[in-house]
């Protein structure tokens, strides 16, 4: 069984919410993305936005996340989930690893962006969930937090997406 290496720093942070959509994902290392910056610009088609680990260029910007080993059978599943070619593209990143070292995973990066737009309550709990479970810096979990958020108005999505906790 082949497997791959996939970098989530959005609401796959969180264990339960990607072990929702595919099976085979264990988490393995929490990792640093250099000159990226995570936004939540991506438009997404609920009205909402969703997260982006956006290129800046600028060594002072980074994106946390976890690294996470899936089989290479569950990946399409997991690109249908992040609309790959529509939503989000895919890369291949060189990551730093938290205690040292590179390792070179591969993540989604959004392929529109809009300013007008702000994440659902639940969308923003799955990236603070993760961000919590796998232990990421205090100061990187504060600028979550500090994430302007609005209510969905589809309460049946929002228990939905939150019933996996």
């Amino acid at each position: 069984m082949t497997e791959r290496l996939y970098f989530a720093y959005g609401s796959n942070l969180s264990t339960r919410r990607l072990l929702a959509r595919i099976s085979s994902a264990r988490a393995i290392k929490i990792a640093q993305l250099p000159e990226h910056r995570l936004a939540f610009h991506m438009p997404s088609k609920d009205g909402s936005s969703k997260c982006d680990a956006h290129y800046t260029g600028t060594r002072e910007d980074s994106v946390w996340g976890i690294v996470y080993r899936i089989t290479v059978g569950d990946k399409p599943v997991l690109d249908s989930y992040e609309g790959l070619g529509k939503s989000y593209g895919e890369k291949t990143v060189t990551l730093h690893a938290a205690g040292g070292g590179t390792l070179e995973a591969f993540t989604y990066h959004a392929l529109e962006y809009c300013d007008n737009r702000s994440p659902y309550c639940w969308y923003l709990e799955h990236v603070l969930r993760g961000a919590h479970e796998h232990s990421l810096p205090l100061d990187y979990i504060a600028a979550i937090e500090s994430t302007q958020y609005i209510s969905d108005p589809d309460n049946n999505r929002r228990n939905r997406e939150l019933l996996i906790y």
